[in-house]
Formats: structure tokens, sequence, C-alpha cells
């Protein structure tokens, strides 16, 4: 996805001279009908849930100074019939989600001709906001072309095409992909034969049975990481939950200390760039959150395949990186991230469908709500990046910071890796319930200072504060470890209060199955909640439910206990939880459909 860079400046460009819509007849291919991929599924499902302006994603494509509109067209039917994914529609009854794709073999697009008696003073930022604004609107699965395509001209010259895209027939690198061969096209060059899958073939691989056994091992390696990882990177006082979009500015790193830091790092270590990228990644983001171990969703890991790599299509589905970083040094870390990368890029394909019921099932069981809120997306080993116009060659700064405009952030922390050669170029999106402004410039520095520590020697991982100058979020000493997870009892004991219609309730921690708490406060202990359920019938699978069914709008640090105590009546000092435990039990449970 590329992600909206630079301001809108629609209101303060001139208007067009002229506005023209152009038709454009294709034919060519095969008439094919089959099922959608597994990628298709989960950016559909997307499409009819969220925003369109979330969820639709764009480009801008320069046109060599001399090309005609008539070879601009040309250049975009060659494409249209070459990728059958561009002449993919959804049919679907209405209420019910695609289940089928069907390719034509030939048929029309327009392109809106805008022309100009010249073009701002930014002109790249004026296509820019072009083609972001065609991204309003929903597309229509069943019947639209998937692509909205404005041309720019200039006294007839064309000048830039900007491009909106479903995301349910493209991706990132699928808009690379065809950047890269319009440009080709207009250059006069012959494309090569296609080696990818187009999309009705890649379903059918998916599913094969090597495919649907892939999926479903798959599922179990996500399952692994619900029932075991945190659910919560960013779990502290301020935080909120995950999912609960905020507004985020855009925060942009040009470096090329980064850039020499990298390869410096890269070289010494022995791994690749990305490697080394994605363990310091990791680490810091587990110092700041003061967690042992780092969840990442990684989007653009799923082309590592050969019959993928040029398909253009959507494979947008996440590889889930798992990583423990609870080693002694970073070169330990890199070792450990190379076997656990590779991991997560082999289970990234799966029935997005199956996935979120398993989710759903999951955290339901562990009393717990699963987020996204970690997402590091490397695009910089695309062919012809995807840098927008707020990415262009700026190559001029040893190292600096800019802010951009805000966009809705259903993360807790997103960063897009643009390029890392000449320099490290990073736009990250922080949400400022856990990042302040300068807390976000610091993160992205010390992101700087830890490569160019780890290329002059191993790094200490018990340094980093001191190295990166990134502190761990602060707690206070009422949060806990417990299963994996950094808690409030505080903030459980009010949303289970609420979630049980305003029963007294005390959440206590105790010795977890062992009968000892091992290590830190809270690490080998769970928590237990007394609730006095007075002449009610609360059962403790009710309270449970209650319970979850409010933990993905609760405040952070909210897991739900491991055991539900049930007495009549509180004690008299009900700020005490021996006085809990002296009580007459009335039931107990966990409450959970199965133990975990």
């Amino acid at each position: 996805m590329t992600p909206a860079v630079g301001k809108d400046t629609m209101h303060r460009n001139p208007q067009p001279l002229t506005t023209t819509t152009v038709t454009v007849a294709y034919a060519g291919g095969d008439e094919r009908r089959g099922p959608i991929t597994m990628g298709q599924a989960n950016m559909i499902r997307c499409i009819l849930r969220d925003d369109p302006t979330h969820i639709n994603i764009h480009d801008v494509w320069p046109v060599p100074e001399g090309t005609t509109s008539a070879a601009v067209t040309d250049a975009l039917r060659a494409l249209t019939v070459r990728h059958e994914g561009l002449r993919t529609t959804f049919p679907h009854p209405p209420g019910a989600a695609p289940v089928d794709q069907v390719v034509a073999s030939e048929g029309t697009f327009t392109v809106t001709v805008l022309d100009h008696a010249e073009l701002p003073g930014d002109p790249a930022e004026y296509a820019e906001s072009v083609a972001r604004a065609a991204r309003a609107g929903r597309f229509a699965l069943e019947r639209e072309f998937p692509v909205r395509i404005t041309l720019l001209t200039v006294a007839g010259q064309p000048a830039y095409v900007a491009l909106a895209f479903s995301h349910a027939v493209a991706d990132g690198s699928a808009m690379a992909i065809l950047r890269e061969e319009f440009a080709e096209l207009l250059a006069g060059k012959e494309l090569p034969g296609l080696t990818s899958l187009p999309p009705v073939d890649l379903a059918a691989v998916e599913a094969s049975p090597a495919g649907l056994r892939k999926s479903e091992a798959s599922l179990r390696y996500w399952e692994r990481i619900l029932r075991t990882g945190p659910q919560e990177m960013f779990a502290e006082p301020r935080g909120r939950r995950p999912g609960t979009d905020e507004e985020a500015r855009q925060l942009t790193l040009r470096s090329h200390r980064g850039g020499r830091a990298l390869a410096g790092a890269a070289r010494r270590t022995g791994h690749p760039e990305a490697t080394v990228l994605m363990a310091a990644w990791c680490a810091l983001v587990a110092h700041r959150a003061g967690q042992d171990s780092c969840v990442t969703a990684v989007p653009s890991a799923n082309r590592f395949h050969a019959r993928v790599a040029r398909s253009v299509t959507t494979t947008s589905q996440d590889a889930l990186l798992h990583l423990d970083v609870r080693v002694e040094t970073f070169d330990a870390l890199v070792t450990r991230t190379w076997g656990a990368v590779l991991n997560a890029y082999r289970h990234s394909q799966f029935d997005s469908v199956r996935l979120w019921e398993m989710i759903d099932r999951v955290t339901a069981e562990r009393g717990s709500h699963f987020g996204r809120d970690v997402v590091f997306n490397d695009v910089s080993a695309l062919p012809a990046p995807l840098l927008g116009t707020d990415a262009q060659d700026r190559d001029d700064a040893e190292q600096e910071l800019t802010w951009g405009p805000p966009q809705a952030l259903p993360t807790r922390l997103l960063a897009f890796t643009y390029r890392t050669a000449p320099q490290l170029h990073i736009s990250l999106w922080a949400a400022p319930s856990v990042f302040t402004a300068e807390e976000a410039e610091g993160f992205l520095s010390g992101l700087v200072l830890l490569l160019e520590a780890a290329a002059a020697g191993d790094v200490p991982m018990e340094a980093l504060a001191e190295v990166t100058g990134v502190r761990p979020a602060e707690r206070g000493p009422d949060w806990l470890r417990v299963d994996g997870c950094w808690v409030s009892p505080d903030a459980v004991r009010e949303t289970l209060g609420r979630a049980v219609g305003g029963l007294p309730v005390r959440v206590a921690e105790e010795p977890g199955p062992s009968g000892t708490a091992e290590g830190a406060p809270g690490t080998g202990s769970h928590l237990t909640a007394y609730i006095a359920r007075g002449d009610t019938s609360l059962t403790p699978t009710e309270a449970h439910r209650a319970l979850t069914a409010l933990i993905p709008a609760a405040g952070s640090g909210v897991l739900a206990p491991h055991r539900y105590v049930l007495v009549e009546n509180p004690p008299t000092e009900p700020d005490r939880s021996d006085a809990w435990r002296r009580l007459n039990t009335i039931d107990e449970g966990t409450g959970r459909s199965r133990q975990v």
C-alpha cells in the first residue's frame, strides 16, 4: 500500500482549462472464471468494511516529455490486455462477499484528461493530490474497471498519469510492476513474457492439496502466537487498545548516516541488510514497549516465490513475525531474526476468513484482544519502488526528520522503508497516545544510533537505552506481567465491574499452576477475579463472556482473569484479597471454552 504523502494541495491549485473523458477499448486474452485467491479474499473483506480512502491505493506515473496522449492510452491498453488482474471483476449478490472472479476478454475503461495552461509550482505534488483524491468512493467490485485513471496534460502534452486502484486487484508490488512496464512501453521496449501466475491460476494452486496444507500450517503458526504472545505491544497507562483508530502524522527520516551504518552492520555480521534492519526495528520496538518479544506484521513478505513475484494481483496477507529478544547481544538477535523471518514468510498464505474466525475464537478463549499493533513494511527491494512525491531523490541531507500530514492509523506503530541506500529512508506513523512528537523523532534517531553502534561492534542488549536514547515505557508498580502480557489489575477490575452490571469485584494476583510465582513480579502468576454475585445467577462463563465483549473497547492493559471465584457478598474489607479468599465459594471456573 502507498500511504498518503505530501499535503493536500487541491484547494490552491488552478483549475484545469478543460476536463474530458476518453473511452479506451481493449480486446485480447481469454475470458476466464474461477475462485478468488486468498489475498483477494483478504482485501475484499476490507473493501466491503473499511473507509475507501483507507483501503483503496494510488500511484503517480510520470510521462516522459514528448509522449503523445495516444501513446499513453496505448500503453494503458497494452497493460490491461497483458495482465488478467486488470480485466477482473467480482460478481456477487447484494449483502454477500464475492467468492469468484471473472476475467473479461474485451471491454472498455475511461481516462479523465485534465488539461492545464501550466501545472502548479510543485507539479508532482499536485499529481499526487489528484491520485489521492481518486481513492474516495468504494469500487463496485462486480462491474467497475478496477483502476481510476486521470491524465494530467499541459496544453495537450501529457505530464503525469494519476491512478487509484482497487486493492482487490493490486497491491504495492503490483503497482510498482505496472509503473515499470508502463515506462518501458513508452520507451518503445518489448515486454518479456509473463513468468508469474495470473490470479485465477494462483487460486488453483492455493486450492491444491499442497496449497491447503500450507494454509493449515499458517493457521497453526498464527494460533501459537495468538495464544502465547503479547496481545498489545504498547500496553501502558496512556495507551489505547489495538484497533482503536487514531490520527497520526507522518514522520520521515532521510539519513545517509543510517544508510552507511546499515551497510556496515550487514558487512560485519554477514547477514543481509533487510535482516539487520528488521532485527534493529524489533529490538527497539520491544525495548520501547518493555516486552520480551516483538510481534510485528510484515505485509510485503509474501512475494518471495517466483510464481507470485511479478504477478499483478494483490497478495496482501500479513506475515506475522514473533521475535523473542531475550538474547545477550544484538548479533545474536540478528542471527535469530534470520530464521524467525523465514518462518513468518512461510506462514503468510492462509484463508483469511478462517484466520479471523480463529482470531475471534482464540482471543475469546484467552480473554484478550489481538491487535495489528505494529506494522513494518519494507518496500525498498520492489522494482521501481513506490516512493511517491514526498519520497523522491533528496540526497542532500546527512540526516533529516520531516513531519508530514496526518492520516487515520488503525495500528500503534506503522513504518514504510522506501530505500536503504544511499540513504536510509523510512516514514513512520506513531500513535500519539503512546508516542509524543519528541518520542517519535527519538525513536527514528535511535534506530540510526543502534545501526551505527552495530556497524562498529556487537551491542549488548542491556545497553539499548544508553546507545539509542530511547527509554522503555513507564507503567508503575501496579502493572503485572501475566500470561505473556502486561496487565493492569485495576483496569481489569474496572472493566469486569462494568461487564457484570456493577457487582462488587476484586482482582488479585495469585501463584500460577506451579504453585509459586517465578522470576519478576507477575511472571509466573495469574489473575483471579472475586465477584460478589448477591442474589443473581451469574456464572464464571457468563462473567468471562461479558468481560471479553468489553475488552476491544476497553483501555490498555485489560486481560481476562484466569479464574473467576463467585461469592455471595463482599467482605467487610473489600480491598483485601485475603478477606475475599476466606469467604465461602458459590462457584468457580475459568469461564473459557477450553483451558489455555
